[in-house]
């Protein structure tokens, strides 16, 4: 039989509806759907990345300096390769009236911006304000009470708003920032007392090439002119590494999570196939009667399977990419999505494929088992069940190699993507071993004298019993419910438990050195019993670390070790003459008050484990373009959970006190963060910027409640497929349990007792199965909370529980949905068609 009779076969046997294989629609529609989704989404926003790279950046390159403007060498550098543009950045405080915010404080100079339009809400296309105004961003106006006109105050000077900005073309590349943005022209901070030596703020210079050139080849020519200066360079190929970050890492969770519902679906489509072929039995049996062979049986079937299995993943495939406008609508002002429906390379060609492998590996079993039975057994009673086919493999392990390079060649980390395929596979051998297990113990247990308790025992592992696939669609369906529960229970726990009860309620930023008498008087008049604690707060890159004759040059790495994050850019950098606060030490010893020995550090021991180093190395830093060397006294276990001042290296006096700088502080009051407390500081110390904790913590707390709300909406499409699944599971074994259902009721069972006998067969595995899924869920969940997303694990056992028993009541809910049709069936009816 050639395909072309083999499909004309097919199609007229094919119900219009595709009734018998809507599970198989249904769980690919929801594995396809969801990695649709999830590949357009990510492609959307890495595209927009990409093309709009120049104009987030602000230009082909940028480079970034703490505490200090470029130098006129430095700045002729630049402009060698094209326009320039400087700006400065930093955290500022403004003030209207008894209003006072935090704002992130922006001054452009006349060549802003090189690239892209900054517009305002009136609809005029500008360039930098002029000297006495200033663009807010709608955040600041609202904050503030501030219209166009109005003047305020930041730091010692009055300012007038210029307008509102509507669009910032740079803003994503900023990053994050403290508060809402404020845009005013160069020269400003520095007149307004802000911009001192020593002050905290951060210079950005942005090249415009006029001529094309190789952005990585740039950066390397003037990382190699200007060793020490300090500079971070961003180009326009990775314009926003902090949302391209976040969108790889979340964009592969969300894969692995769409993969999950499809290994999960796949276990659903391998029982809707064989429920679907068991009830073909007689049809299969008529076409081999008939002559045909066992590979045209096989033919038939197929394209059966595949014309349902394409119906699936196309109608998963437009809802996914229909979806995708919807999700950026809810990102928009987060991440650079673009408006409307994105057709991505991969969510068109590469999810339908996981599909449809998927589709081929779990079908493929039942599939051969069907072509191989004899005619004569397919016609005999539905209790002799179907044997197994050991050449249903080869499809199989075809299916798994092209499912493996497939993941591998579309995952950002192949790594994590290996080990989740590995955790799959061992998780079905596990389930698929347990099944078996419960089966040949329940063949050996003492029968209960009770008879319902008997029968359901029986049922567990006579023949045809669908115990296996019963137990793994409970295993993950229960699996999943615990997955989700831990993990949200997690989230919340970072969120409610670990942060706020370890936070001051103000950081202080600029305090200068000279007038710290004053603010901790200020602060003791004001708010009467608060604790402040300052101390020296600069900026500086490591540049070297290791032996003193055999320093590792941080700009020579190939590559940084993995967990040596301190090497990557500048970070704050302190001196002290005791231990920090909630810092214990390790290793070596601290060095006295007054020290005027060798120059000494203390190094973060998690650091100097990754580094290698040992006491008595050095450490060499660049401060302002200057290079100091300390020696390595001792190492410190950091607290990192307490909301301070928590620093990687800190450095005796002696190193760092004649460099140009200022203060930091937190503060502490008896009665939380006060109105009048913040007004005081910003009238006193204007130029300081004081920033309430609370808004940190509250932007802190929405975020992760973002996280787990996305986490939470991409697990629940498993969860569905799990429910899929059981429903599967339960249709499959419809047919044996109708035949099974009709000799007892000839018998004399009554419909309640089957009902009960139905609850006693499910609750029993339900009840064996819930120590398995609390354990895989909680390991899984684990994972997730503290290996991907870097949290605490902190989940909430009586919620778990309580969710794992919800889980339990749905699987008897579904069991009892799917039993009632066969309690409903009359015994002489049933007894003419089986």
């Amino acid at each position: 039989m050639n395909w072309s009779t083999a499909w004309r076969i097919a199609r007229r046997e094919l119900n219009a509806r595709f009734r018998g294989l809507r599970l198989l629609l249904v769980c690919l529609f929801l594995g396809v759907g969801a990695l649709a989704a999830i590949y357009s989404l990510t492609g959307a926003i890495e595209g927009e990345l990409e093309t709009r790279g120049r104009e987030i950046l602000g230009g082909d390159v940028q480079a970034e300096v703490w505490q200090r403007a470029p130098t006129d060498e430095e700045l002729a550098a630049f402009e060698e390769l094209g326009d320039v543009s400087v700006g400065l950045r930093m955290q500022a405080t403004a003030r209207h009236g008894d209003l006072v915010s935090p704002i992130e404080l922006k001054s452009v100079d006349e060549a802003y911006p090189l690239v892209g339009t900054l517009t305002l809400e009136d609809g005029r296309a500008v360039g930098p304000p002029a000297a006495d105004e200033a663009w807010l961003s709608r955040g600041a106006a609202d904050r503030l009470d501030l219209k166009p006109g109005n003047s305020f105050a930041i730091g010692g000077r009055d300012v007038r708003v210029g307008g509102i900005i509507a669009s910032e073309p740079d803003r994503l590349g900023e990053g994050f920032s403290l508060g809402p943005a404020v845009l005013v022209r160069a020269g400003f901070p520095e007149a307004a007392g802000l911009a001192a030596p020593g002050a905290f703020y951060q210079s950005k210079t942005r090249i415009a090439f006029d001529t094309p050139r190789d952005l990585d080849e740039t950066v390397e020519a003037l990382e190699e002119r200007f060793p020490t200066a300090g500079y971070d360079f961003d180009t326009a190929e990775r314009a926003s590494p902090g949302a391209e970050r976040f969108v790889s890492r979340m964009g592969q969770f969300l894969v692995l999570v769409g993969l999950a519902a499809l290994v999960i679906a796949g276990i659903g489509i391998g029982g809707g196939v064989s429920s679907y072929l068991e009830a073909r039995r007689q049809s299969i049996a008529t076409l081999k009667v008939l002559g045909a062979t066992s590979g045209d049986v096989a033919k038939i079937y197929l394209l059966q399977i595949l014309a349902a299995a394409l119906v699936g993943s196309v109608l998963g495939l437009v809802a996914g990419v229909a979806l995708t406008p919807l999700i950026g609508k809810a990102l928009e002002g987060l991440l650079p999505v673009a408006a409307g429906v994105t057709l991505d390379t991969r969510a068109l060609i590469v999810a339908p494929l996981f599909g449809l492998l998927v589709a081929l590996i779990f079908a493929a079993p039942p599939l051969a088992r069907a072509r191989s039975f004899p005619a004569m057994a397919l016609m005999r009673a539905r209790a002799t069940p179907i044997a197994r086919d050991r050449r249903a493999w080869l499809p199989v392990l075809i299916g798994l190699a092209l499912l493996l390079a497939l993941v591998l060649a579309t995952a950002s980390q192949k790594m994590l993507s290996l080990i989740f395929l590995g955790g799959a596979a061992a998780m079905l051998g596990l389930l698929a071993l347990l099944g078996w297990a419960i089966r040949k113990l329940a063949a050996r247990v003492p029968r209960p004298s009770q008879p319902i308790a008997r029968i359901a025992l029986a049922n567990l592992h006579r023949p045809g019993a669908q115990t296996g696939a019963l137990v793994t669609a409970l295993g993950f369906g229960l699996s999943a419910f615990v997955l989700l529960a831990a993990i949200q229970t997690s989230i919340a726990g970072n969120i409610q438990l670990s942060v706020p009860e370890r936070a001051p309620d103000y950081f202080v930023l600029d305090v200068p050195r000279d007038r710290a008498d004053d603010f901790r008087a200020l602060v003791e008049e004001t708010a009467p019993g608060s604790v402040v604690r300052t101390v020296p707060a600069l900026r500086g890159r490591i540049l070297a670390y290791g032996p003193e004759d055999d320093e590792v040059r941080v700009d020579e790495l190939e590559e940084l070790p993995e967990g040596a994050w301190p090497l990557r850019g500048e970070r704050g950098l302190t001196y002290a003459d005791a231990v920090p606060e909630g810092n214990t030490i390790t290793e070596g010893q601290w060095w006295g008050p007054m020290w005027q020995g060798d120059p000494l550090v203390s190094v973060d021991a998690e650091l100097g484990d990754v580094l290698g180093l040992r006491i008595g190395d050095t450490i060499t830093i660049g401060v302002l373009g200057v290079e100091r060397t300390a020696r390595i006294a001792n190492f410190r276990r950091i607290d990192w959970e307490a909301l301070g001042f928590n620093y990687v290296l800190v450095f005796s006096p002696n190193t760092l006190e004649d460099a140009p700088h200022n203060l930091a502080a937190t503060i502490e009051t008896p009665d939380g963060a006060t109105a009048a407390l913040l007004q005081a500081l910003v009238r006193q110390f204007p130029s300081s910027s004081a920033i309430e904790v609370g808004g940190i913590l509250k932007q802190a707390r929405d975020l992760l409640e973002q996280v787990g709300i996305a986490i939470l909406a991409a697990a629940s499409v498993a969860v569905l497929a799990g429910l899929a699944v059981l429903v599967g599971a339960i249709a499959a074994a419809r047919a044996s349990r109708l035949y099974d259902n009709v000799v007892l009721r000839v018998l004399g069972a009554s419909r309640r007792q089957l009902l009960l006998l139905q609850l006693a067969e499910y609750a029993l595995l339900a009840t064996l199965l819930s120590g398995v899924a609390l354990a895989i869920g909680s390991g899984l969940a684990w994972l997730v909370v503290t290996q991907l997303f870097e949290f605490d694990w902190l989940p909430h056992w009586p919620t778990v529980l309580a969710v794992l028993s919800g889980g339990v009541a749905t699987v008897l809910v579904v069991a009892i949905g799917g039993s009632l049709p066969l309690l409903r069936a009359k015994p002489a009816q049933a007894l003419r068609t089986l």
